[in-house]
């Protein structure tokens, strides 16, 4: 494993980095993707370095196809190979229905949707020469219940989890799984952008059948079980990694 290298996109905080950060400890190379925190990004590279394992920083907003294709291209002359792929980042416009615009739509729907297709496809050739892969993406409970201004983000949620399935289908003959991980409310600087954040956080602390929030480590974990030959026969599944709060809503 010492030689093997995972792409994790949004990587440069948040739960992107805590994955990042898991993977280098586990013995993967990290490919460090962000689109605007370049400090952030680079602080991330430092500590995967620190753990003994090497990081390449690429800024590409996985939302436009040709910035995908330049990022695989440098992967290509830094590592020449791709094992894993985490489909993480994730952006999108926090507003009810009736209030989303054309522009707001399209932002959400490719940076959050349509990276995955791509961003997968690139990985998928490299994955094949290497003998197989794995792909995670990181999801929410916005993709089947409702969240207030959640509408965009939420729909494209939705994709993302509908394109797992048609991945987990197509890859599979190239020794390829894929798989989500769908988390419940975390605490983290995402959640500062929702207009109803202290709302959210004091529903999940309250209502969550497990008796705390969902902590960026639990999705962390789920992430890794899926990579692990223990999760072999798990194929195109998304996994709801929130302490049991989706069962009482």
């Amino acid at each position: 494993m010492s030689e093997k290298v995972a792409v994790v996109t949004g990587s440069s905080r948040g739960i992107g980095k805590a994955i990042a950060l898991r993977l280098a400890q586990e013995g993967y190379h990290i490919v460090v993707n962000y689109a605007r925190s370049k400090e952030a990004a680079l602080q991330t590279a430092k500590e995967i370095e620190t753990l003994g394992q090497k990081a390449l920083v690429v800024k590409a907003n996985v939302g436009k196809v040709e910035k995908i294709q330049e990022m695989f291209a440098q992967i290509d002359e830094t590592f020449g190979r791709v094992d894993v792929l985490i489909n993480n980042a994730a952006s999108g416009v926090l507003r009810p229905a009736m209030e989303l615009e054309e522009s707001h739509w399209d932002w959400t729907m490719d940076i959050n949707s349509k990276a995955l297709l791509f961003c997968a496809q690139e990985a998928a050739k490299r994955m094949e020469k290497v003998g197989g892969g794995k792909i995670v993406s990181i999801s929410s409970l916005g993709s089947i219940r409702y969240l207030e201004n959640y509408t965009a983000v939420g729909v494209s949620k939705a994709a993302v989890e509908s394109l797992t399935r048609y991945l987990a289908v197509e890859l599979a003959p190239k020794n390829i799984s894929v798989n989500a991980v769908s988390g419940g409310a975390i605490d983290t600087d995402a959640l500062k952008h929702f207009p109803n954040r202290d709302e959210l956080l004091a529903d999940a602390v309250a209502k969550t059948p497990a008796g705390r929030m969902v902590e960026p480590k639990d999705i962390v974990n789920a992430v890794l079980f899926l990579l692990s030959d223990q999760a072999e026969m798990i194929r195109g599944q998304t996994i709801i990694v929130d302490g049991g709060r989706s069962l009482i809503m």
